[in-house]
């Protein structure tokens, strides 16, 4: 709806401000004195004059001389007659004037020098100028915030709300994997289109759904799938757009974009990243007069007050559901809950075939070779390696995009860009050491995940690594599973100790991970057996965000004492055995280290070379692109410079 044109500048302060601006005129023009037709002439002329007594007045004012004469004369510079002269007194001044011009009988007057004196006053009206404008500028605003004049935030609400209000072209095709929610949404579509199959039931379909899921999932994708499939107007906006620095101004948006959608209604109103003002409440430091908090309590009145036969669904977004307030997913609000996880190696394959329709691909780019090598990886993941394989292949002026692109960007995004690093020969020879270790522990353990690649190239922060693919997507893991995790992770650093007598700071990482990967085991997983089943974890909640600022421990010291002794029985078992493995198989770990210095990178295949001769030591099969588990790269991280 159009809104009828306003005046740039109210009516109630025009005159006021005319006012000021008519005073300041007066005031600046007092400043200067009235103008006068006075000739200049020399000041050697102005002394003549006064020894021959035809001056009869001067009017001194700083350096200048303002002078009468008894009657006109000749003293323009084309020998104009006047009797009004100026001259300038020398810088320095002259002692002779006034004892000339008393004993002549001239009168004498003195005035104050005011030429600066309108800058001067300018000068100091600069900033209570700049203060009327910063108040004007501040007011208007203000009030368009309230659905004041134009160029308010009034105006930017209403600019983005009807730019965005319109119906995506984006389809569920579109939008590849993903089954399970796009299964849960259709419902929503078939309200949409034909809304009194389910009211003359009198079913009502939920009113507001919550997508959750890690970044790059696809979670804004799917609300615009939902609006284009379902043909109707899709009202979006972030949640941080709500928040300004004015209170109201975000419960005043929530109003506005609630009223516009159900104006066009039927359609779907999609808050993104929701957790940004949907955050318990309480637990900031506003109290109930934050902005952020008013901005939710908006959207809770809002949801309660939809009626049965208005035809607008709200979609959420958040990858943080943990911190919303719980009255924001009671029944009647976000009751709908809709997880979107990271795709498995199907999902991926019809994502990348989604994301390379407009790619031109060589033959040997097999898709499902790419989508098994690649668990972890959300959409926006897959969608970043298609690209930066089609800029390798542009780099290298290729018609198509080769396999070798899509494994040299998936090695780069993993571990980083190679790099070129002077490395002492006995430091690169301590990395082969490192590395190896890790490889031949993970070598000889079964549970461990399959080797991919080793490597002494530096890439990122990393000096070198070693990358395991994983025969199969886990969702749980088992005990033997961390236990020999935990013992690869310290084989490069044992290695070192077996083979060059002395550790070095390249296992940083690797500790870490360690550590941290039997702290869980013991104090959430419950397979330390000293301990038990017990939740023995410190609280993970940081402050402000919708939880306790902080949390008292559930443990006694006792009990903390226990936790680190198990830990540390961990890692000392985890170091045995990895030490055990290396110095049974002493020649084949010396073989490796020799290749992997003279090629710098071992695949699969040179993998295999080195340790196959070792009895009863065979590379896990690998797995058909065809099959149902595959697998990927997971880096392990090497020496850290």
């Amino acid at each position: 709806m159009r809104r009828p044109p306003t005046s740039q500048i109210p009516g109630w302060y025009a005159w006021p401000l005319l006012a000021v601006l008519v005073v300041l005129l007066f005031w600046l023009a007092s400043a200067v004195p009235p103008a006068e037709q006075r000739h200049e002439i020399a000041y050697s002329s102005f002394k003549e004059l006064a020894r021959d007594d035809l001056v009869t007045e001067v009017t001194l004012r700083g350096h200048l001389v303002h002078g009468t004469l008894a009657q006109p004369r000749s003293i323009g510079p084309e020998g104009e007659r006047g009797e009004l002269f100026s001259s300038h007194v020398p810088a320095t001044g002259d002692e002779t004037l006034l004892p000339l011009l008393e004993d002549r009988g001239v009168a004498i007057r003195v005035q104050p020098d005011t030429d600066g004196e309108g800058l001067t006053r300018l000068l100091f009206l600069i900033p209570w100028l700049f203060l009327i404008l910063l108040f004007f500028l501040l007011y208007r605003r203000a009030g368009g915030g309230a659905g004041g004049g134009p160029g308010g935030l009034g105006d930017f609400l209403n600019k983005s709300i009807h730019l965005q209000a319109n119906v995506p072209k984006v389809r569920f095709d579109d939008v590849a994997g993903h089954t399970n929610a796009k299964r849960e949404v259709t419902e929503l579509v078939e309200f949409m289109r034909d809304p009194q199959r389910y009211r003359r039931l009198g079913a009502d379909v939920p009113h507001g759904v919550l997508l959750m899921g890690p970044p790059g999932t696809g979670k804004t994708l799917l609300a615009r799938a939902l609006a284009g499939e379902a043909g109707v107007r899709f009202f979006s906006i972030s949640a941080s757009e709500f928040i300004e620095v004015y209170v109201g101004v975000g419960a005043s948006r929530v109003r506005r974009l609630f009223e516009a959608a159900k104006k066009a209604a039927p359609a779907i109103i999609f808050i993104d990243e929701l957790d940004s003002v949907g955050r318990t409440r309480g637990a900031g430091v506003g109290g109930g007069h934050d902005e952020r908090e008013q901005t939710l309590n908006q959207i809770l009145a809002e949801m309660d007050g939809f009626e049965s036969n208005e035809a607008v669904i709200v979609l959420a977004a958040t990858n943080r559901p943990d911190v919303l307030d719980p009255a924001l997913l009671r029944p009647g609000r976000f009751d709908r809950h809709v997880t979107l996880d990271l795709p498995d190696r199907n999902e991926r394959e019809a994502i990348l075939r989604v994301h390379t329709r407009k790619v031109p691909l060589a033959e040997d780019a097999d898709l499902a070779t790419i989508s098994a090598g690649t668990p972890g990886f959300s959409g926006a993941d897959l969608r970043n390696l298609v690209n930066e394989a089609a800029m390798a292949a542009a780099r290298e002026n290729a018609d198509q995009v080769a396999m070798k692109h899509f494994e040299e960007c998936r090695d780069r995004l993993l571990l980083g860009t190679a790099r070129t690093l002077a490395i002492h020969p006995e430091e690169r020879h301590r990395l082969a050491v490192h590395e190896c270790g890790h490889a031949i522990v993970a070598y000889h353990i079964p549970t461990a995940d399959p080797l991919y690649k080793v490597s002494i190239i530096p890439r990122g922060r990393s000096l070198g690594g070693t990358q395991q693919l994983p025969e199969r997507e886990r969702q749980t893991l088992t005990e033997d599973y961390l236990h020999g995790r935990v013992a690869v992770l310290l084989g490069g650093r044992m290695a070192e100790r077996v083979v060059l007598g002395t550790v070095s700071s390249g296992a940083d990482d690797d500790i870490r991970q360690a550590t941290s990967l039997a702290r869980a085991m013991v104090t959430r997983w419950g397979m330390s057996p000293e301990l038990g089943p017990l939740d023995l974890r410190d609280s993970e909640d940081q402050p402000f965000l919708g939880r306790e600022i902080a949390q008292p421990r559930r443990h006694s010291e006792h009990a903390a004492q226990q936790v680190d002794q198990a830990v540390r029985s961990l890692l000392t078992e985890a170091e045995q055995h990895a030490e055990s493995i290396i110095r049974e198989h002493r020649d084949a770990f010396d073989r490796m280290v020799q290749e992997l210095e003279r090629q710098e990178t071992l695949d699969r295949e040179a993998i295999e070379a080195c340790l196959s001769d070792v009895p009863g030591s065979t590379l896990p099969v690998p797995i058909a692109s065809g099959e149902e588990s595959s697998g990927t790269l997971v880096p392990l991280p090497g020496r850290s410079p």
